[in-house]
């Protein structure tokens, strides 16, 4: 399973809005052939892995399949995976946990052992949800796993007073920053950042078979129609104000405009937003923005993850990580993270912590 995992990690800038799934067969004790889920409507990771060893000549009857998902039971893009199992002639199925999709939700398992195929559940959970947070909120919440990344100095500050910011942190943070860019399925930011700093927004640092559609929150649909964002990828403009004349002229540039409500403070509505993206098969969030959309976004409880890269300079005066989120008497009322993990790159850290209720949550789905 650990290998099944590891083949799992294949997946993670090109299956979505699937999830990223890993599959090793083995007969014997013995490695036969391994796959992970390709780009939607290509080949899920159990087919994959026979696939590859159809293609070299090897008979997979009597194999078990290592897998890090449920075997899918249902026809969307590509026929059930659990079908296929079956044809082939596997004996045994080894999933580290159930499919949250309620298109399957057990009925793949079902179907394996109405076939007479063993099936065992829960080996690495954790480890499996760790590859699939956005997919399985997705599916039980309705809403799209977010995190919030954010780069700055010891004291907190995210750029000097006159907004210069390049560059605190180094290249090996800015390059793993460009690696959870790119197994995100959507890079969110502020028109406030686009207007200061002109971004594209895309990945570059690293290499990537595709590119996360990127999108601006944008309540009086003030981007300029000369921004670098519109490099021709797409990219998604959230608004309450739109203007067609406008909307049209972007649309050729490959923009899409979506009309959101305003909350009470008159910016839009971050749970009309989440819904939205839900909706439309947003599996994982990358927020880089500046502090008062992050500070809107911690202070709505919107951040399920929080990605800090802290380099070892005093800034003093600049600008900060979040505007004021929230004017607390005690601290027991300030929201709190819970440290994941914490690497050195270069001369910075990187700081990994998540809202531990909401990752409790997942796994709770997981164990019903």
């Amino acid at each position: 399973m650990r290998r099944a995992l590891a083949v799992a990690e294949g997946s993670l800038d090109i299956s979505t809005p699937n999830p990223r799934v890993g599959c090793v067969l083995v007969r014997d004790g013995r490695w036969l052939a391994e796959g992970y889920t390709r780009h939607a409507g290509g080949r899920h990771a159990e087919v994959d892995a026979l696939h590859e060893a159809a293609s070299q000549g090897i008979d997979v009857r009597g194999a078990t399949a290592y897998v890090t998902l449920e075997p899918c039971s249902h026809f969307g893009r590509t026929p059930p995976c659990a079908d296929a199992l079956v044809a082939a002639g596997i004996v045994r199925v080894v999933a580290a946990m159930g499919d949250p999709n309620p298109k399957v939700a057990g009925q793949g398992a079902a179907r394996l052992r109405r076939a007479g195929i063993q099936v065992d559940m829960g080996l690495c959970a954790s480890d499996a949800l760790a590859l699939n947070p956005g997919f399985v909120a997705r599916m039980t919440r309705g809403r799209p796993w977010v995190w919030l990344k954010t780069a700055g100095s010891l004291d907190g500050r995210t750029a000097l007073p006159n907004g210069w910011s390049q560059w605190i942190t180094g290249e090996e943070a800015r390059a793993d920053g460009h690696r959870w860019r790119a197994r995100a399925c959507l890079i969110l930011t502020g028109i406030g950042t686009v207007m200061a700093d002109n971004p594209i927004m895309n990945v570059r640092v690293v290499a990537t078979t595709r590119q996360p559609v990127r999108a601006v929150l944008d309540t009086d649909f003030r981007i300029a129609e000369d921004a670098n964002l519109f490099n021709g990828d797409p990219v998604w403009i959230f608004t309450a104000r739109p203007d067609a004349a406008k909307i049209d002229r972007l649309s050729r540039r490959n923009a899409r405009v979506i009309r959101l409500p305003q909350d009470a403070a008159g910016g839009l509505d971050l749970g009309a937003l989440m819904d939205w993206l839900g909706a439309h098969e947003i599996n994982e969030v990358h927020v880089e923005a500046g502090a008062r959309l992050n500070d809107a976004l911690v202070a709505g409880g919107w951040v399920d993850e929080w990605i800090a890269y802290v380099a070892p300079r005093v800034l003093g005066a600049g600008h900060g990580l979040a505007g004021n989120s929230g004017a607390f008497d005690d601290l027991s009322e300030a929201p709190r993270y819970e440290f994941v993990d914490a690497v050195q790159l270069g001369r910075d850290m990187r700081l990994r912590l998540r809202d531990q209720a909401r990752w409790q949550a997942l796994c709770a789905v997981l164990e019903a």
